[in-house]
């Protein structure tokens, strides 16, 4: 296995077909717009990713290239660590601030919330339904082509494990928390049930993954600078 990283550009200087790429998704990318852009870079093509990056978020994503794509279920089913930023007060359609507002509510006295005991009260196993607009399928359709077009069906809900959560900071009505998770967690949907539990709604105003198994964020290249190196090798 060959790993590029920023620890390992400096090391390794041939080109291979079979890599695990860590790379820092810039914001408004999909994930499978990195992957293009991975396979655009490479001329490799069979790339893969995993774990699925809502296009709003930014943060590690695992790309495998070559046969190196066979072990990436290994990240998809891996725990998973966050930074999310909520804002109360506020619901959408989709659980997060690109959405469609459904609902406004006046958040009152911030000091007298206890977000950290909310947050805890997520704490171990739970049941998670997840958003219509999300990319699981059921059916053989995905949730979030029906949610466009008007629908909304029954989800199952499925068993997800909060490993971590805590407060980061606050102001006003936003907070940004730290979470660690198991796989399948949506954070939009945690935000959402956040929310509820604090009687005024919330959505996701911004995600950050900055950790997958022992894999960091800290380690990752951005795009461009991926290109640099890939350009630079014999």
């Amino acid at each position: 296995m060959k790993i590029i990283d920023k620890d390992t550009i400096y090391i390794s200087r041939e080109k291979s077909s079979d890599n695990l790429i860590l790379i820092d998704k810039p914001v408004n990318w999909s994930s499978f717009d990195v992957v293009k852009k991975i396979r655009y870079l490479t001329r490799i093509k069979r790339v893969g990713h995993g774990g699925t990056l809502d296009p709003f978020a930014t943060g590690l994503l695992i790309l495998g290239t070559g046969r190196e794509t066979k072990v990436l279920s290994k990240f998809n089913n891996g725990t998973k660590e966050y930074i999310a930023g909520i804002e109360l007060g506020i619901s959408t359609d989709t659980y997060d601030i690109t959405g469609k507002i459904t609902r406004e509510s006046k958040v009152e006295d911030m000091g007298n919330l206890d977000i950290q005991s909310v947050l805890e009260s997520f704490l171990g196993e739970s049941e998670q339904v997840p958003p219509m607009y999300s990319a699981k399928k059921v059916g053989g359709k995905r949730l979030y082509k029906m949610a466009r077009q008007g629908k909304e069906i029954e989800r199952k809900a499925q068993i997800v494990n909060i490993h971590e959560i805590r407060e980061l900071k606050q102001s006003g009505a936003e907070v940004e928390i730290y979470v660690k998770c198991s796989k399948g967690t949506y954070i939009r949907a945690l935000a959402n049930d956040i929310g509820k539990k604090c009687g005024c709604g919330a959505v996701l105003k911004s995600l950050r993954r900055i950790a997958v198994n022992n894999y960091i964020i800290d380690k990752a290249l951005t795009i461009p600078d991926f290109d640099k190196y890939w350009n630079s090798l014999n």
